[in-house]
């Protein structure tokens, strides 16, 4: 295997990783690293290997709350809460799944590009500013402090948050944790409830992209997805850790800054040509 190519992976699944659950949209970022990257005459092939590492970040979710998710599965037929909690988490994945196999065909050929998701990320990054205000002038106000607390009602809202980010820059885990501080969960609640909703959300585009991209499976692609598959666990593994710790004392307003500065650099860099980003 080609050494570039392997580091090329590896850069790939960190970036997955990384920033897969934090609310600066994975998605974004790998099409900007894509982009800089330069994978010529891989086009084809790359869309396959995103849609694989993206699984990589998966796991390390469920590894993480591997006793919740055991608990749950163990109590589908008999434990109140845990059926309660797992029609909470379907009911919030429906509208993205649905809207998500309506127009994701045109999402793609139209929002798949560096400069409308520069956009986005500045979009995204004043709504967490709104959100953090509104959240600094009435502290401790949050109704739900524990996703058992959770309504079917809060379920369907929050799925319609997190479609939104059907368009590229926009960020899944950051339109579900702000849409959900908005409709009345504590900052912890919002957060965790985001990473559940990731599993079926996730693993559900993954398995529906990698049937339609069937044809362009390859046994001799292996060490490559491999690679990047386990960069992207590893790094999701940490910054899930992170990111936990990170909010019991701070706000998303760091990301929110992140995303309007990161996002102003890709739109100056494009319009003076100082870098060549490949749509």
């Amino acid at each position: 295997m080609d050494i570039i190519l392997a580091l090329k992976a590896l850069i790939m699944g960190l970036v997955e990783g990384f920033t897969e659950f934090l609310p600066i949209s994975s998605t974004g970022h790998l099409i900007l690293a894509d982009s800089l990257l330069n994978f010529a005459g891989m086009e084809e092939k790359m869309k396959v290997f995103e849609i694989v590492i993206q699984a990589g970040a998966i796991f390390a979710v469920c590894w993480e709350y591997r006793a919740r998710i055991a608990a749950v599965l163990s109590g589908l037929f008999s434990d109140r809460k845990q059926q309660r909690f797992a029609i909470n988490v379907i009911i919030a994945f429906l509208p993205a799944a649905v809207l998500g196999v309506a127009f994701n065909k045109a999402i793609k050929a139209v929002l798949f590009k560096p400069v409308p998701v520069a956009l986005a990320f500045i979009v995204g990054g004043l709504v967490i500013l709104l959100v953090e205000r509104s959240e600094a002038k009435n502290p401790g106000m949050a109704r739900i402090t524990s996703v058992d607390d959770m309504t079917p009602v809060d379920a369907i809202k929050i799925g319609l948050a997190q479609a939104f980010a059907l368009i590229p820059g926009t960020s899944r885990s950051g339109a579900t944790i702000m849409g959900s501080m908005m409709f009345g969960l504590s900052r912890q609640v919002a957060t965790e409830f985001s990473f559940f909703l990731a599993i079926p959300t996730l693993l559900g585009a993954t398995v529906y992209s990698l049937f339609k991209e069937r044809a362009l499976l390859s046994a001799a692609d292996l060490p490559l997805f491999g690679i990047g598959s386990l960069a992207a666990f590893v790094s999701a593994f940490l910054c899930v850790r992170w990111l936990l710790r990170y909010i019991s004392t701070h706000t998303f307003t760091f990301f929110a800054w992140y995303r309007i500065v990161f996002g102003l650099v890709v739109l100056a860099t494009a319009h003076y040509g100082l870098v060549q980003w490949v749509d």
